[in-house]
């Protein structure tokens, strides 16, 4: 709340380059003065009453019974005061705290202006883009034509954008998540499952879920949630704890499956596997020192670099504009694969800095000297094993509908370099 009551103008700024109205820093500002004179209210009414009290003891004590019935008419009322205050207070806090939490991170100078996602900027591009003797097939034709999913099958029994796995593809899609899982590892990281359901206080300390709740998957009559990605259990790990700075910087790599009800068309691209209500995805995450977390975002950048650089791929890094920011980070890097398909560059990887958004909102902290401070939070996929298969499948498909398996996973195929037709 520092920064709403002694510097209000910076958030202001900062919903100015993301284009969107200043109401709720107002309603914030208002809400908390409110909040403030009631508790100075509740305060002077309390000290009122005891201040009575006393009166009242000692005009009782010297037999001063008119004094001690005059103190007490006049004060009869200060109980029912005292409670509405009390609620009020309350109310005005949980009101504050409630658009408080809308408001979103203040984004770092580096990100670029923009509307929309048109106002993208390239920061890398990587590899050589994949030429075809012959017209290159979408994932959608080369997962019918080899039969390695059952979209219909999948569908009778879950619906769709549900999917069955099947044969060598599904043998490279466990290729993926070991070889990931292993790269990270060695790199510091500390392999770590995470239960695939969560409460709302947590959903709430990592993420806004009003945005967020109409995608996600709720458990009836359990106040729960299924997670979205591995990122949200593992970001809420330390909630309502106060971490010992030795620990920092704490690195995960989480593997999990990942929930989404995606909605609508979006084009031949998006159907297949590649926008689905069920995927796997291997998530980087950093809980560091607030001195340290931009050093650690270029850390994970170039982690998700050399892991697709070494799968062989053809992609670009983007930086992510202010009109296409969401709420948590302040400053996000995309990986966009090129789909010969779609002939198109499709997102497959998310590199965020949140700082302390999500931190103060679950209230981890770190010990210092001069108490307890907000640690920082970021977080980037690795590998989103549904979208990497699309990239791997059309980047390196081969005339007769066979795939190439990427070299560093062919230890992991059993030696084996292509996708086979499955039979069935």
């Amino acid at each position: 709340m520092d920064i709403f009551r002694n510097n209000p103008e910076m958030v202001r700024a900062d919903h100015d380059k993301r284009g969107i109205p200043h109401d709720r820093i107002d309603a914030v500002i208002q809400l908390d003065k409110d909040w403030r004179d009631a508790l100075k209210g509740m305060e002077d009414a309390r000290r009122e009453r005891n201040k009575a009290a006393k009166g009242i003891a000692e005009a009782k004590k010297s037999g001063n019974k008119e004094e001690s019935d005059r103190i007490m008419a006049e004060v009869k009322d200060l109980g029912n005061r005292i409670q509405e205050l009390d609620d009020k207070a309350n109310s005005l806090l949980a009101e504050r705290d409630s658009i408080r939490m809308r408001i979103p991170n203040l984004l770092h100078d580096a990100v670029p202006v923009g509307d929309d996602e048109g106002g993208n900027t390239q920061h890398s591009l990587h590899g050589e883009k994949p030429e075809f003797e012959f017209e290159p097939r979408t994932h959608n034709e080369l997962i019918e034509m080899n039969k390695w999913v059952e979209l219909e099958r999948a569908a009778k029994i879950a619906g769709s954008r549900f999917y069955f796995l099947k044969g060598d593809l599904a043998r490279l899609e466990m290729a993926l998540q070991t070889y990931t899982v292993d790269f990270l590892i060695e790199r510091g990281f500390t392999f770590v499952q995470p239960p695939v359901m969560m409460n709302r206080a947590a959903y709430e300390g990592v993420t806004d879920l009003s945005d967020f709740e109409t995608v996600m998957y709720g458990i009836t009559p359990d106040p729960l949630y299924m997670i979205a990605t591995s990122e949200h259990p593992l970001t809420s790990m330390y909630m309502d704890e106060v971490i010992e700075p030795s620990l920092l910087p704490i690195k995960m790599v989480g593997v999990s499956p990942c929930f989404r009800r995606e909605v609508g068309a979006h084009g031949l691209s998006d159907r297949g596997i590649w926008r689905v209500h069920q995927f796997t995805k291997i998530e980087q995450i950093v809980i560091s020192h607030p001195d340290e977390s931009w050093d650690h975002h270029e850390d994970l950048l170039k982690n998700c670099v050399d892991l697709w650089d070494s799968l062989d791929l053809h992609y670009e890094v983007v930086n992510i504009c202010t009109g296409d920011m969401g709420t948590v980070a302040a400053r996000k890097y995309d990986l966009e694969a090129w789909l010969p398909g779609a002939n198109a560059f499709k997102e497959i990887v998310s590199c965020s800095n949140c700082t302390d958004y999500q931190a103060n909102r679950l209230r981890m902290r770190y010990r210092t000297t001069d108490g307890n401070e907000a640690v920082h939070t970021l977080n980037s996929t690795a590998v989103a094993t549904s979208r990497a298969l699309v990239a791997i499948m059309e980047q390196n498909q081969i005339a007769d509908g066979r795939v190439r398996v990427p070299k560093c996973l062919v230890p992991m195929m059993g030696g084996k370099e292509y996708l086979e037709p499955c039979n069935w």
